[in-house]
């Protein structure tokens, strides 16, 4: 006969096993969704663009942001992580990113919204790169699901430039 510690050894292993096979296809199931979020962001006014005493240039946006990402929830999902980044290009480097806002959105309900915010964080640039550049205006997203894989998207935005002049 088993003991009882090789029984509960059993049991144990069969309920891990088990949920081991329902994590993983709670997270296959999400390739199932089509997700197809949209987003718009209007930058209504350009606050602040100078260059600060050390030469770098430092911006200060309005913006409105309206977006809806109800699509990249399921049943699995327990969050999403959204940012918008700005993003141009300088001599020294190909890509520079520069995080001008971000959220949580805890649930579907809260993924639809607008709204009108200067940049959370502070859009400084190493020199004095952005007099009349042009800059994209991106929307990422990091899907946090509650089981598997995390993943990451974004829809970026064109057509945006600073002033020739600082104000």
């Amino acid at each position: 006969m088993h003991s009882f510690g090789y029984r509960l050894n059993g049991l144990l292993t069969f309920s891990v096993t088990i949920l081991a096979i329902m994590c993983a296809m709670a997270s296959l199931s999400d390739n199932l969704n089509t997700a197809s979020p949209s987003a718009e962001i209007q930058v209504t006014n350009i606050n602040r663009f100078q260059k600060q005493p050390q030469g770098n240039d430092e911006v200060s946006l309005t913006m409105n942001i309206s977006a809806d990402l109800q699509t990249l929830f399921t049943w699995n999902t327990k969050q999403l992580f959204v940012f918008v980044a700005a993003e141009y290009k300088t001599p020294e480097n190909s890509l520079n990113q520069v995080s001008l806002w971000d959220a949580i959105i805890p649930a579907k309900e809260h993924a639809k919204f607008w709204i009108q915010t200067s940049n959370k964080y502070r859009f400084i640039d190493q020199g004095n790169n952005l007099r009349g550049k042009e800059f994209n205006l991106t929307l990422h997203w990091h899907v946090m699901p509650k089981t598997g894989k995390m993943f990451a998207d974004k829809i970026v935005l064109t057509g945006y430039s600073f002033p020739e002049e600082y104000r």
